[in-house]
């Protein structure tokens, strides 16, 4: 460091250096001397500085502005203005009463200047100036900042981008610390969460999602530890009750959990990036940057077009299998079979009494593990529907009726789900129920009954619509068994 320059800094902005012929000086493993400390936070500042006393006069020149222009604090400090030497002669008054300009005024100015490098070469940097005051409070010279021009803008398209992204981006972005709490997000993943905007800053993750916590704090371990994932993930997660999505979803992505609450599911394609402090010197992880949009609609949609070409196939392939088989009750049974795939546990047919008073049940599946459709020991016997029995419901309503064990079912000794399935008749691993009326010719013949445990979701409107499909071929087959017997 020149001594031009530290005295200058001395006399302009720091206080006197001790004095080293007094007998009480500082020793050298004292403070360091105000001078010093300030020409050292001036070299190891990362944007360029000059100033100038009240006359115009470069008081102060640190090691960006000579890196940027090549000239050093040497050749810098002393001069008057940049006439001469790192602007052109024709620009010179016009830069140099810009830049002086600022003492007549408070705050701050902006300029783009046209500088002149050492070697000839001319830069464009943007300058930031500001007066400064002395001890009477009068402007006693200015001080100017400056950077090259690109790498300025360089710095506000990342700050731009950043603000967009926290506000108008058309994804969710939530920035996560290496304790996977959130730290930041938009208002996307605001409306996407169900919460405030400071409601899930610093809270775990499982505070907010009931289930796919875990696969979702998986990705985000691994990108803290191996980095970011080449391609997209979707992640399936349920929202904790009293949350709501932002996205409307479809009865297919809700489940009710009681009290008028309801739980969301949610399909999230994520990506994921590792953010990285670039002030330190080795890989120091800040957290995670999550980016996510909600494809619940159209991951639901595509689940819906999947399971209609499968239930469409499925009763093509029990039409052909059905119409091999020479007893009509047997293409019944068949055609039941076929339509239990991926869609029940269990199926029961019970057909009306001649009187029309009574259910019989002639053919049902295992009670233990699923199995194919098979005639029943006893057939003949009336079922002791009680009065109400969703089956019975179906046959006089000439419709379908779906039923589920309620969340408040008393409790017995084989669970809340086997009193309710026992009492109606049904395998005690029974917990939603689908009961369709088999009809033909104009006539009730009986009532097919549909049912699931508890590791699949309850019946919806859709589902009914398929279950009464098979119902009719079904109730084809039994009317015709019913007119060949009594021939």
């Amino acid at each position: 460091m020149s001594a031009s320059r530290s005295s200058e800094t001395a006399n302009a902005l720091g206080p006197d250096e001790p004095d080293p012929e007094r007998e009480d000086a500082t020793p050298q493993s004292g403070p360091v001397p105000g001078s010093e400390l300030l020409a050292a936070l001036l070299d190891g500042m990362d944007a360029a500085l000059c100033a100038f006393d009240a006359d115009g006069v470069i008081t102060h020149w640190n090691r960006e502005a000579e890196r940027i222009l090549g000239w050093s604090a040497e050749e810098a400090v002393g001069r008057r203005g940049f006439a001469g030497w790192a602007v052109r002669s024709a620009d010179a008054g016009d830069v140099h009463g810009q830049l002086m300009a600022v003492m007549d005024s408070p705050g701050r100015e902006v300029h783009e200047f046209a500088l002149l490098r050492k070697d000839g070469g001319r830069v464009l940097v943007r300058t930031q100036s500001a007066r400064v005051l002395g001890a009477d409070g009068k402007p006693a010279g200015v001080y100017c900042a400056f950077s090259e021009v690109h790498a300025q803008i360089d710095l506000e398209r990342s700050i731009a981008l950043s603000e967009a992204l926290f506000e108008d981006a058309s994804w969710g972005v939530v920035l996560v610390d290496v304790d996977l709490r959130p730290t930041v997000v938009n208002d996307y993943a605001v409306r996407a969460l169900g919460v405030g905007r400071a409601a899930p800053l610093g809270r775990p993750l499982g505070e907010l999602v009931v289930q796919g916590v875990e696969e979702l704090e998986g990705a985000l371990h691994h990108v803290l530890a191996e980095g970011a994932p080449t391609g997209l993930a979707e992640l399936w997660v349920t929202l904790r009750p009293g949350t709501t999505s932002g996205t409307s979803g479809t009865a297919s992505g809700t489940s009710s959990t009681g009290a008028g609450q309801a739980e969301r599911r949610r399909c999230w394609r994520s990506g994921f990036l590792r953010l990285a402090s670039p002030l330190a010197e080795g890989p120091v992880p800040l957290g995670v940057g999550w980016l996510f949009q909600d494809v619940t609609e159209s991951k639901l949609a595509e689940q819906d077009a999947d399971r209609l070409r499968f239930r469409s196939s499925q009763l093509h392939r029990a039409g052909q299998a059905a119409a091999e088989c020479e007893d009509p009750m047997d293409a019944a049974m068949a055609y039941l079979d076929f339509a239990l795939a991926g869609f029940a546990d269990h199926a029961l047919i019970d057909l009306m009494e001649v009187d029309g008073e009574r259910l019989i049940r002639v053919a049902a599946t295992p009670s233990g593990e699923p199995g194919p459709v098979v005639p029943v020991v006893g057939a003949g016997i009336p079922v002791r529907y009680p009065r109400g029995h969703p089956a019975l419901q179906a046959a006089d309503r000439i419709g379908s009726v779906r039923a589920s064990v309620p969340p408040s079912a008393p409790p017995g000794t084989a669970g809340p789900a086997g009193d309710w399935a026992a009492e109606r008749q049904w395998p005690r691993d029974a917990v939603h129920a689908l009961c369709t009326v088999l009809r033909s010719r104009g006539r009730t013949l009986g009532v097919v009954t549909f049912l699931r445990g508890a590791s699949r979701p309850a019946f919806e409107r859709p589902e009914a619509a398929y279950a009464e499909s098979v119902a009719v071929l079904m109730a084809a087959s039994l009317d015709l068994a019913q007119t060949t017997a009594t021939q």
